[in-house]
């Protein structure tokens, strides 16, 4: 595998070894651990979040919602820093923004479960991704988060539920984080080849689309 790691002045690229040539807003995004100290520009957080607005959705229903913590505001911060596990608090403090997406997991026009929050959440996300890189901001996606903690602090009402915290600015100095973090942050991107996911007729079946990869 090619080594896509590039560091000039501190500004690291980690840019997708892809095996067939995509876009290269996909291609540079990625979730660093290290994040600089400069305040992100309200603008810019504003654009990202109108990103994630125009996210396609189930019957259009947008069942997104994020709360949005800044380092301006010490308190607000440090109250959605303390939803995040231990391990991520060691370099999430760093990062300018933090943020919580939270799912509406049933549909307004009827009250019935949606199954598709969750994936319609994760399409914002991915919405907002990639309009950060567009601007030269990152995004860092955390599973390890404390649901009940944020719901009780956040009094999240019922039928909504937290999904992912967020950590978003600049890059950062990767030689600043610890060397159990500098490894992970210094180690390539991989991801499986097309043919263990994209199948046909039946599962597990390659779809012959991708074979001879």
């Amino acid at each position: 595998m090619t080594q896509n790691l590039v560091i000039n002045n501190l500004a690291m690229e980690k840019t997708a070894d892809a095996a067939y040539s995509i876009g290269g807003l996909l291609s540079r995004r990625w979730s660093p651990l290290t994040f600089s100290n400069q305040p992100v520009e309200p603008e810019k957080l504003r654009q990202v979040l109108e990103a994630a607005r125009w996210a396609a959705s189930s019957y259009n229903e947008q069942p997104w919602s994020f709360i949005v913590a800044t380092k301006d505001n010490s308190a607000e911060f440090e109250r959605l820093l303390s939803c995040l596990a231990e391990g991520n608090q060691e370099w999430a403090k760093e990062a300018p923004v933090l943020m919580l997406s939270v799912a509406k997991l049933y549909f307004e026009k009827n009250g019935n479960a949606n199954r598709h929050a969750f994936h319609d959440v994760g399409a914002a996300a991915a919405n907002l991704a990639l309009q950060a890189t567009d601007l030269g901001l990152f995004i860092h996606q955390m599973a390890g988060f404390d649901v009940a903690k944020a719901c009780e602090i956040y009094q999240i009402p019922e039928g909504y539920e937290p999904v992912a915290a967020i950590a978003l600015g600049y890059l950062g100095d990767p030689n600043a984080l610890s060397e159990r973090l500098h490894q992970r942050e210094m180690t390539p991107r991989t991801r499986k080849p097309l043919q263990d996911f994209v199948f046909s007729g039946r599962w597990s079946q390659v779809s012959a689309c991708v074979q001879g990869e």
